[in-house]
């Protein structure tokens, strides 16, 4: 039997953000997070250009406003990390239906700018973790059971080869999406019944989205004076953006529009040759031959997505009750995944701020 005053579950942004502020505060906790990395729904592809550069390529969420999401903006300052604004000069395609070409029309420019990372959102979670206790961050720990047993709280996890793991906290940050809390994790006792409705009716951010990344020598669009921006009512890709990496590769990211119980049925493969093909219908022929292709199905990732969320259209949900407010889970267990948000709630701004909130109201018990 392990201890720790607060166990998080989890180890995306908001996990890892909520270790760095309970480390800040001096507050014993441990860390569990059920793959074998970090970063949760961050994922960033990367591959070695030359001998000096790496370009990096965002399979997860890429994006943020810094405007108006200025606790997150902050905290990249404060880690000193590089930023990139969206490129979107020019024109953007558009393809209406499936038997006309497509037209190219006036691009747009987001208000206020959406912005990226240099080395991709990896690059946030790598600076945290650099400035946390390593001993306590435990990969690979699939958290199954929390069972409350007087003061404290049992949290039962296994590893791949199921040997399980016992740990006892006197209070618990799930940071993970509230769907997958109440579908994978046991409690015992249950949770109050409207806060488990709750939770299981909250959609998660990505879990029914794929994401395709086409990477070039150059920008050439760029040089057609188009933005790689397009939408398509044709797919299989909905929406494309510009993912270039600044004095680097080129690179074109589309959200897949089939829908996740019909991708269940294509091949990787196939569904890579439809989206080559569409960018070539898009940019033309030199978007045929990409140097490097990623594809990312977020269905397919069991500590994402559930089956419920295979259905669903992927929309921003409202925030859940982030914790119980009667019987023995009070004061005990606090959600802190990005749904818990109520200003950014699916958004990475979201992850932190839940995690803001989540640790700033600790029982006494845990801060004494």
């Amino acid at each position: 039997m392990k201890k720790a005053s607060v166990a998080i579950i989890g180890g995306g942004l908001s996990g890892l953000y909520a270790a760095y502020l309970l480390e800040k505060k001096g507050i014993d906790y441990v860390l569990l997070e059920a793959r074998p990395t970090l970063g949760g729904r961050i994922v960033t592809a990367k591959f070695s250009r030359d001998n000096k550069n790496i370009d990096s390529f965002d399979l997860g969420p890429s994006w943020f406003w810094p405007d108006y999401q200025q606790q997150l903006a902050r905290l990249i300052e404060e880690f000193q990390l590089e930023t990139i604004t969206q490129f979107e000069d020019g024109d953007m395609m558009v393809e209406r239906t499936p038997d006309m070409p497509a037209i190219r029309t006036h691009g747009y420019k987001s208000e206020p700018p959406s912005m990226r990372l240099k080395g991709g959102m990896a690059a946030l979670i790598e600076a945290l973790y650099l400035r946390l206790d390593a001993s306590r961050i435990l990969t690979g720990q699939i958290v199954y059971q929390l069972n409350h047993v007087g003061q404290y709280i049992e949290i039962a996890s296994k590893d791949i080869s199921e040997q399980v793991m016992i740990w006892q906290a006197q209070h618990i940050l799930l940071a993970l999406p509230p769907r997958l809390v109440q579908e994978s994790i046991t409690f015992q006792p249950a949770l109050p019944s409207n806060l488990a409705v709750q939770w299981q009716k909250t959609a998660t951010w990505m879990a029914p989205h794929a994401k395709y990344v086409a990477v070039y020598d150059t920008p050439f669009w760029q040089k057609q004076g188009l933005s790689g921006a397009a939408r398509s009512a044709q797919g299989p890709m909905v929406e494309i953006h510009d993912a270039s990496v600044t004095d680097g590769s080129g690179a074109l990211f589309g959200f897949i529009g089939v829908p996740a119980e019909i991708r269940q049925n294509i091949s990787e493969a196939q569904l890579k040759i439809h989206c080559r093909a569409q960018l070539v219908r898009l940019f033309g022929v030199e978007a045929e031959n990409p140097k490097r292709e990623y594809l990312k199905d977020w269905a397919q990732e069991p500590f994402t997505a559930t089956a419920t969320d295979s259905s669903g259209n992927g929309q921003h949900a409202s925030a859940p009750v982030s914790k119980a407010t009667s019987g023995v889970w009070e004061n005990c267990l606090t959600g802190i995944g990005s749904e818990w948000s109520i200003q950014f709630s699916g958004y990475l701004a979201g992850a932190i701020d839940a995690a803001s909130i989540g640790t700033l109201y600790l029982p006494e018990s845990v801060l004494t």
